[in-house]
């Protein structure tokens, strides 16, 4: 059993229309969803409860449920940075999140390219679906985002992990 917090205005969204979200995590993954104030219980074990939490926690951090819903295929994983661990201030948080969106999305779009992951920015953290390898190389290209280095040193980066088969 464990328990997520889910903002608000994301408790409709993992539920679903007429509860259709809701119940396919629950079919899928053989736990129940006990939504209660903003908060989520978990009843379940084993893997089926750790995949099941990974889910609520990325619908709860901004991704589409159609993305989340991919954790449950075999060799997909979910990674959050927190921008807690980055920032000195208000100011600083919203100049970080910032450097990962980039001007129009771009940085986020092409860090999801090259990586072949989706990335969502949602308040003080950075979700990232996609496969084990993809996850790691886009986690490393945010954090060197976030450490202060050049969009084009990262894309040069990840250029080069893409070509040597990373």
């Amino acid at each position: 059993m464990s328990y997520i917090r889910i903002p608000k205005e994301r408790i409709a969204v993992l539920i679903g229309r007429g509860g259709s979200i809701k119940r396919d995590i629950e079919r899928r993954s053989k736990c129940e969803l006990v939504i209660d104030d903003g908060f989520v219980e978990i009843l379940g074990e084993g893997m089926d409860a750790w995949i099941t939490r990974d889910i609520v926690q990325a619908i709860a951090r901004g991704f589409n449920p159609e993305i989340a819903l991919r954790l449950f295929n075999d060799g997909y994983s979910f990674e959050m940075i927190r921008l807690d661990d980055f920032v000195h201030s208000e100011k600083d948080m919203i100049r970080k999140r910032g450097r990962v969106i980039g001007k129009g999305g771009k940085a986020q779009r092409v860090i999801g390219d090259l990586t072949e992951t989706y990335i969502s920015v949602y308040g003080k953290t950075i979700g990232i679906i996609g496969t084990y390898e993809g996850v790691h190389l886009a986690k490393e290209a945010v954090l060197r985002l976030l450490n202060g280095a050049r969009h084009a040193s990262v894309y040069r980066f990840l250029e080069n992990a893409r070509g040597e088969g990373l």
